[in-house]
């Protein structure tokens, strides 16, 4: 989770020093690519894997409705992060959620690699 939040951060620094300082570099987003949610911070989408159940939830938070649980071991690929490096919003890679979207705490995420 260290290495996780780490890259997190340093892509997060990189990515608005580069819009404060007008570098000037734009992509244009896929035509399938499906908008972030609001506040999301871009992930650099290292593959991970649940540590434990764990629930698929609607918002970045308890609070939010569950989607779903997500076992022990189950993908998940994210794209985005809040800006307190604790929630990650992304899709599903395995298990019955298989191909859902949504909010899992970065506590229970563990890198697998590329």
């Amino acid at each position: 989770m260290k290495l996780r939040q780490n890259v997190a951060r340093s892509l997060a620094v990189t990515a608005l020093g580069l819009s404060v300082l007008g570098a000037g570099i734009t992509t244009a987003p896929a035509a399938s690519a499906a908008p972030l949610p609001k506040g999301c911070i871009p992930t650099s989408h290292i593959p991970s894997k649940t540590t434990e159940a764990v629930n698929l939830r609607t918002g970045p938070g308890k609070k939010y409705k569950s989607l779903g649980i997500l076992s022990k071991g189950t993908r998940f690929n994210d794209s985005c992060m809040t800006k307190d490096f604790v929630w990650f919003y992304g899709k599903v890679g395995s298990g019955p959620n298989k191909g859902k979207k949504g909010w899992v705490n970065g506590h229970y995420l563990k890198e697998t690699g590329w």
